[in-house]
């Protein structure tokens, strides 16, 4: 995952420290020990650059080695990252307790979401069920063009923001932009003529899920709402007809506290 050429080139640009990012990026849910030969095969950098690369990443405490495993975990630096990043956004803390009342009122999951590398990534989630096998989580990221937390953000972008993802999804996730566009064409209609976007077994086969984005921007970010269902859990017509108004008129709330309360 180098940086792209156009990018690379900019006289700004710190190679070095774009090479040590892509290194912590290649850490995922299901990846969470990886050695110097899976990093340099997911960075395409040298295992040279690498090694020095997860060495300084190890002093500084963003990697952790085990000696056992000969293998690499995220250290406990990243989280303190997190914690700032999570504790400056306001809008978790306002939002939180209606986003319970939410889940609470349609047995699913309410998640607040940031766009984040052609993936959503939820900055906050509250449940309403005990479902083990679904319980999305802080930091989960949801594919943008499968999800409805995606659609959304991306039927809520203008035209030039939303070429611009698009553009990079063909570059690098040309399958998804394929197989996805058309969903993503009617989402841009659902969103004009009803205010939300919907994804029902797109990203997981059985989660319906509705996703409705803020209109206007949040310290600086775009933040979508999204509330999944269990297909099972759903009446016919249920996303639409019950989930949808309740999670639109939700957002409405929010959007009236954070513009009397002086956010953004």
């Amino acid at each position: 995952m180098p940086a792209s050429s156009q990018t690379s080139r900019h006289p700004a640009f710190a190679t070095t420290l774009a090479n040590g990012l892509a290194v912590l990026q290649c850490f995922r849910a299901g990846d969470p020990i990886l050695s110097n030969r899976d990093l340099a095969e997911r960075t395409g950098l040298s295992k040279a650059t690498v090694s020095r690369l997860t060495y300084t990443l190890c002093l500084k405490g963003l990697l952790m080695h085990d000696a056992q495993l000969r293998r690499y975990r995220l250290g406990a630096g990243v989280l303190s990252l997190s914690h700032a990043l999570l504790s400056g956004m306001r809008l978790r803390q306002l939002a939180r307790p209606l986003m319970r009342e939410l889940a609470a009122a349609t047995g699913g999951t309410a998640s607040l979401g940031v766009y984040d590398q052609r993936h959503m990534v939820y900055v906050e989630t509250s449940r309403g069920h005990d479902l083990i096998a679904f319980r999305p989580d802080i930091g989960a990221r949801l594919p943008v063009m499968a999800s409805a937390m995606g659609r959304a953000w991306l039927a809520g972008a203008g035209p030039a923001q939303r070429q611009a993802v698009l553009d990079e999804l063909e570059r690098h996730e040309p399958e998804q932009l394929r197989k996805f566009s058309k969903a993503l064409a009617i989402a841009v209609e659902d969103w004009k003529a009803h205010g939300y976007c919907v994804s029902e077994g797109d990203w997981q086969a059985d989660v319906h899920a509705v996703g409705v984005p803020l209109r206007m921007p949040v310290d600086g970010e775009r933040l979508v709402f999204n509330c999944g269902v269990r297909v099972e859990r759903l009446g016919a017509g249920g996303l639409r007809k019950e989930v949808a108004p309740k999670l639109r008129a939700m957002v409405d709330h929010i959007e009236r506290l954070v513009t009397d309360g002086g956010h953004g």
